[in-house]
C-alpha cells in the first residue's frame, strides 16, 4: 500500500497536499483499492465553500458508493475535470492523475488536525 510521506490524511481515507494556502484532496490508495473500479465521481463546483468534515462529493465504483469529506475549511478553486472522462485515474493513480479537488484554505489551523503518513498507516493496518 502506497503512503506518501509528503501528505497529510484523514480518518474518512482522504489525502491533503499543503502548497502554503492552496491544497490538494484526494483519495488514498487504501481507499481506492477498498472501492474497487471507480467509475464516476459527483464533485462540487468552484467556488463552494465547505468546513472541514462536511461532505463535498460522491464518489461511485463499482461496489459502492461513498461520500468525501472535506479534510479542510476553505473554498473549491478547481476540479479534476479529467475524472469525468476517466475516472480510473483514481484507481491507477491517486495521489497523482487521480487528485480531485483543490482548495483554498481558510483555517490552515486545521493542518495539525490530519493524520501523518505513519498515523494513517496505523490505522488501516
Amino acid at each position: 500500500m502506497n503512503i506518501p510521506e509528503k501528505l497529510f490524511y484523514t480518518v474518512e481515507h482522504e489525502w491533503v497536499d499543503f502548497h502554503q494556502d492552496e491544497v490538494t484532496i484526494g483519495i488514498t490508495d487504501y481507499a481506492q483499492s477498498q472501492l474497487g473500479d471507480v467509475i464516476f465521481v459527483e464533485f462540487p463546483k468552484v467556488g463552494d465553500i465547505f468546513s472541514a468534515g462536511d461532505p463535498f462529493g460522491e464518489i461511485e465504483a463499482v461496489k459502492t458508493v461513498s461520500d468525501l469529506y472535506a479534510p479542510v475549511s476553505g473554498t473549491v478553486i478547481a476540479v479534476n475535470e479529467i475524472i469525468e472522462n476517466e475516472p480510473e485515474s483514481v484507481n491507477s493513480d491517486p495521489y497523482g492523475k487521480g487528485w480531485l479537488i483543490k482548495v483554498q484554505c481558510s483555517s490552515p489551523e486545521e493542518k495539525p488536525d490530519l493524520l501523518s503518513s505513519a498515523a494513517y498507516e496505523e490505522l488501516v493496518s
